[in-house]
């Protein structure tokens, strides 16, 4: 029960998450964003941090933190973030929801996981979905127009990798212990890129409704988001875990209407019930196969 809990209690916080990045990507930054959620996600942590490391023997897994840290929050919500300055936070949220089939087909490219026919019949569903959201117009996942649905399909691709990554190598790893470093190390991803491409924010101009909306993001949408997220990867599946995108579109949808005003297409509609077949038919054979 309490993993079903916490995947409900996660597709609200991050369904929530799409909308307050659009409300705030302008005046923080693509990196800017990045750098500033993930740091307070650690800041958040840090007191449970200290204790859990003052009882602890074992050595800390360092190089595997540091690969996920890059590769599960700082790359991937970087592009989540450039995503949300050309296309709508649901359109945004929808392209999210590949990420369980994309972490079924890095299990079988990386991590010796085997699929089914029926499973790769899932995955081109899905994918086909993705087609109906750029109405057909395939050539916005490349070129100039790669920013935006393009660089979503890619965090999604990232994120897929990173749950594997972690049930792979960190399955045993203190919750508190991984979240928190990781996600540190994500903050210092955003920071050098957007020291390099001058893309972060001057923290005096930034008001105070936005401050609160950042505050939020951090703590919860990026420190108690993961907790929730790690929890349910280590404790049932990297493809279980990733069955909250299922559920953060329709949040996200629907917040995105009432809060932002964004119109529900038919092209969005269509598009997010390929994706979810897709995921359906993909994760329907996913403990068979394990078996």
């Amino acid at each position: 029960m309490r993993i079903y809990l916490a995947l409900l209690s996660l597709s609200i916080i991050w369904g929530l998450t799409f909308i307050f990045i659009k409300m705030t990507v302008d005046e923080t930054g693509v990196w800017g964003m990045v750098f500033l959620r993930c740091f307070l996600g650690s800041f958040f942590l840090l007191p449970i941090f200290l204790i859990k490391i003052r009882k602890r023997i074992s050595p800390i897994p360092y190089k595997h933190l540091v690969i996920l840290g890059v590769l599960n929050a700082g790359i991937p919500w970087g592009l989540l973030a450039w995503s949300e300055t050309v296309i709508n936070s649901n359109t945004t949220s929808v392209i999210n929801a590949l990420t369980p089939l994309f972490t079924a087909l890095i299990g079988y490219l990386f991590f010796k996981k085997r699929l089914l026919r029926r499973q790769w019949f899932g995955i081109l569903i899905g994918f086909f979905g993705i087609v109906v959201l750029t109405e057909f117009q395939i050539h916005q996942l490349f070129g100039h127009d790669f920013i935006g649905i393009g660089t979503m399909v890619l965090a999604t691709i990232f994120y897929g990798f990173g749950s594997q990554y972690l049930k792979k190598n960190l399955q045993h790893e203190d919750l508190i212990v991984t979240i928190t470093i990781s996600l540190f190390v994500a903050s210092l991803v955003g920071l050098l890129i957007g020291l390099i491409m001058n893309d972060l924010p001057n923290v005096a101009m930034i008001d105070f409704h936005t401050g609160i909306i950042i505050l939020g993001l951090g703590t919860i949408g990026s420190g108690l988001a993961h907790v929730l997220l790690y929890y349910m990867i280590i404790n049932g599946t990297p493809e279980f875990a990733a069955t909250v995108a299922y559920i953060i579109p329709i949040t996200a949808i629907v917040a995105s209407y009432l809060i932002l005003s964004e119109p529900i297409t038919t092209n969005l509609i269509i598009g997010m019930l390929f994706i979810f077949i897709g995921i359906y038919i993909t994760g329907q054979y996913n403990k068979k196969v394990s078996e």
